[in-house]
């Protein structure tokens, strides 16, 4: 019984990724830069319980404990949701393309519903293949940087395009040869500098914003490293 409860309970946490989900979606109806921010707060909280849910559900043995219930299949769900639907429809409330531009975020949202589905999304060696859909990232960025948007179009279809090239791509969770740890670190630090720019008035935000680039940035061209041609 208490395995059981303890299943159910790791499901019901991955399920507070959909509550977050709501009150995004709420926030990006509502409009305006406060409603923005705090949108953006709660895809941070739901990307850690989406970094969380996994190990819990390994440590509960859900799949054992309750294998009439797809727990993968919920957070796919709430991935698709909060990774994808949400931060695009984001980038759409807030203006940042123009109304004839805007039909340009149809690119990431077919790339990222084409990545969602494919079998081997992750490889068996524990990475993404293709770019992985962290268009809540981009929608951050876009947001802040306030780009041209003849930038913010570039950005968007090149990396919607990436989803279709089968390179590999680092997933922290779960590619083998690596330590957890490091990664785990530096993502906690970018995490809370991100949570840091929220927290910060907007004429202050400039240098906090410039200083979190390069772990996005880094991220890609490490993933983009890996699938060098290695000689024997």
């Amino acid at each position: 019984m208490n395995r059981v409860l303890a299943a159910w309970g790791v499901h019901a946490f991955t399920a507070l990724g959909l509550v977050s989900a709501a009150g995004i979606a709420a926030l990006v109806v509502e409009g305006g830069d406060a409603a923005f921010t705090h949108a953006f707060e709660l895809m941070i909280a739901a990307t850690a319980i989406d970094a969380l849910d996994g190990p819990l559900a390994r440590w509960a043995r859900v799949q054992e404990v309750l294998p009439g219930f797809d727990g993968r299949r919920l957070d796919d769900l709430i991935d698709f949701l909060n990774y994808t639907c949400l931060p695009l429809l984001l980038i759409w409330r807030a203006g940042l393309l123009s109304g004839a531009q805007s039909w340009w975020l149809l690119a990431p949202l077919l790339a990222s519903a084409y990545g969602f589905s494919q079998a081997d999304a992750k490889t068996e060696d524990g990475y993404f293949l293709g770019f992985p859909s962290y268009w809540n990232v981009v929608a951050f960025y876009l947001y802040f940087l306030k780009l041209d948007t003849r930038w913010s179009v570039a950005i968007l279809v090149t990396l919607a395009l990436l989803t279709f090239v089968p390179l590999r791509y680092f997933y922290p969770h779960s590619a083998r040869g690596w330590k957890i740890e490091s990664p785990v670190y530096w993502r906690a630090i970018w995490g809370g500098m991100l949570v840091l720019i929220l927290m910060l008035p907007s004429t202050t935000r400039g240098p906090w914003l410039l200083a979190s680039l390069p772990f996005p940035l880094g991220y890609l061209v490490f993933s983009w490293w890996l699938n060098r041609p290695r000689t024997a």
